[in-house]
């Protein structure tokens, strides 16, 4: 059942995501934007804060891609978390490989997802932070899926492997989106768009 959940959820996400995308077409600065973002986010991924139950804290590693969505276009964002999420597995010594489903279910969701920040629009600020809420929503599921179903062996004496992998990722990554949702919602998302559209 485990597994189910976790396949349903990385089909239903994914197939969103892609049909998103459909006509997409990249411009050189969306390509230089994508991977000015992507690069960030795996710097910052790279500065973690271990918490006692072992879970992690990066130094803002959401920030990067979700305002690339909110700035940009959520299009080019999902394509960066795409990216990121190939990189991530290559270049982040915290990364586990314990299963070819993994990278589907975790990876390409995590950071793919951020790009939903925009998804509403960004004319009013309750768009912004409920896009925000969205983008992390997913990202975070994705982290608890992956625990539940690849990581079940590490779960505490006592708990089963949904419960742990609940509360171990939000109290790591459920933590560091909510602190991202304030940080943005307090950002000129409308002056930034603004300025990258000038190209500024």
């Amino acid at each position: 059942m485990t597994e189910l959940i976790a396949g349903i959820f990385t089909v239903a996400v994914l197939g969103t995501t892609i049909w998103l995308c459909r006509g997409l077409r990249l411009t050189s600065r969306d390509i230089c934007l994508a991977g000015l973002m992507s690069a960030a986010t795996l710097v910052l991924r790279c500065f973690l804060i271990t918490l006692p139950n072992g879970s992690h804290i990066s130094l803002g590693a959401m920030l990067p891609i979700l305002l690339l969505s909110l700035i940009h276009r959520p299009q080019v964002a999902f394509c960066a978390g795409w990216v990121t999420g190939v990189l991530a597995m290559l270049l982040l010594p915290e990364w586990q490989p314990v299963h070819w489903a993994q990278p589907f279910v975790e990876q390409f969701i995590c950071f793919s997802a951020l790009g939903y920040a925009g998804i509403f629009g960004t004319d009013r600020r309750w768009k912004i932070v409920a896009g925000t809420a969205l983008a992390v929503v997913l990202s975070v599921t994705s982290h608890i899926m992956a625990g539940a179903v690849f990581f079940a062996q590490y779960a505490w004496d006592g708990y089963g492997p949904w419960a742990y992998s609940i509360l171990a990722n939000l109290s790591g990554h459920g933590t560091e989106g909510l602190a991202t949702i304030i940080i943005v919602s307090l950002l000129p998302i409308s002056r930034l768009r603004r300025t990258v559209k000038a190209g500024v």
